[in-house]
């Protein structure tokens, strides 16, 4: 992939943060999503890349835009797959709380895993601790780990973890160590990606979420040298077969990083929705306009560019700017 793209792909996020910050705390996720969803389906027209959504907001027949096997882009090549989560944290923005964002990631066709819509065991760390964890270890071992990896005491390491009743005995055992514990009521993307910056002060993402959110954030710690470490969930039978359909016919193999982002290249772009760790909000300026910031991260490259931009957004020639009225 050109590196030019890099920046197209900000663009992409921006426009679907920008639409969807106007139903702030609004309480209409559903209208909140929907904003997002078209503002980032308008602006992937533009972009000159060949791509599939493998990961999006559900089968066709589920999903009016950006469903799985969607045509993505304006041109031939190069022929890449697509995971998108127009609106990571819908609950949170409806709300008007902390840390939604819009996020993707992209990597060469076949390499992104596409993964089915269930739940998924995760572990995050930075790259200090990268290939030092394992997931099948207790958690009081994987903070004495990666304390000493992050130069830490125990105490003072933090582990984020969705706020959710089946991560009681989970959150116990974290409070036990002494360590800290960050919860979320939302999206874990956010979360897995901030362990790779020491400036979140986020040292471990813990915890079972969804599986295709789970793929984006690998491919984010695959640019920055984290490191994840996934189990697939399945909570029924007819999730078992597809787990089966996948060709992964044991339920407790560990996914790597690799094996859910494979290759030598990936690029993930988000853009802030409302306030995080990870990045600031959308801001609405006087004047029609809106400030973004947002982020662009590569694996080919390690490279990490954080963009802050301001949008006069009545010279912008489309209607999902104005889709909060």
């Amino acid at each position: 992939m050109d590196r030019e793209l890099a920046l197209e792909f900000a663009r992409v996020t921006e426009t679907a943060a920008i639409a969807s910050a106007r139903w702030m705390g609004r309480g209409d996720k559903n209208r909140a999503d929907e904003a997002a969803t078209n503002g980032m389906r308008s602006m992937f027209d533009t972009v000159a890349i060949n791509g599939t959504v493998v990961i999006g907001e559900g089968e066709m027949d589920e999903a009016p835009m950006l469903y799985i096997g969607e045509k993505l882009g304006c041109a031939q090549s190069p022929e890449v797959d697509v995971a998108v989560d127009p609106l990571e944290g819908t609950n949170i923005l409806a709300k008007g709380l902390p840390g939604a964002i819009s996020v993707l990631a992209v990597g060469d066709r076949g390499k992104l895993l596409h993964a089915p819509d269930m739940y998924m065991e995760k572990l995050a760390v930075g790259p200090h601790a990268a290939g030092k964890i394992s997931l099948n270890d207790p958690i009081e071992k994987t903070l004495e780990i990666t304390a000493k990896a992050n130069n830490k005491r125990v105490q003072d390491c933090t582990v984020i973890v969705l706020d959710r009743p089946r991560h009681e005995n989970l959150i116990r055992n974290i409070r036990h160590t002494g360590a800290r514990v960050r919860l979320i009521g939302d999206g874990d993307v956010a979360g897995i990606i901030a362990t790779a910056f020491e400036e979140t002060g986020i040292d471990i993402c813990a915890g079972i979420g969804g599986a295709p959110e789970g793929v984006i954030a690998a491919a984010a710690l695959k640019c920055t040298g984290g490191e994840m470490q996934a189990r697939l969930y399945p909570e029924d039978e007819e999730e078992k077969k597809r787990c089966k359909d996948m060709g992964i016919t044991d339920i407790n193999t560990i996914l790597s990083t690799e094996d859910m982002v494979s290759g030598d290249d990936a690029i993930v772009a988000a853009s802030g929705v409302t306030d995080g760790e990870l990045l600031k909000g959308v801001r609405m300026l006087s004047g029609n306009m809106a400030e973004t910031y947002s982020m662009v991260i590569r694996a080919k490259t390690g490279t990490i560019r954080y963009i802050k931009t301001t949008h006069m957004l009545n010279r912008k020639n489309t209607p999902v700017f104005s889709s909060g009225k």
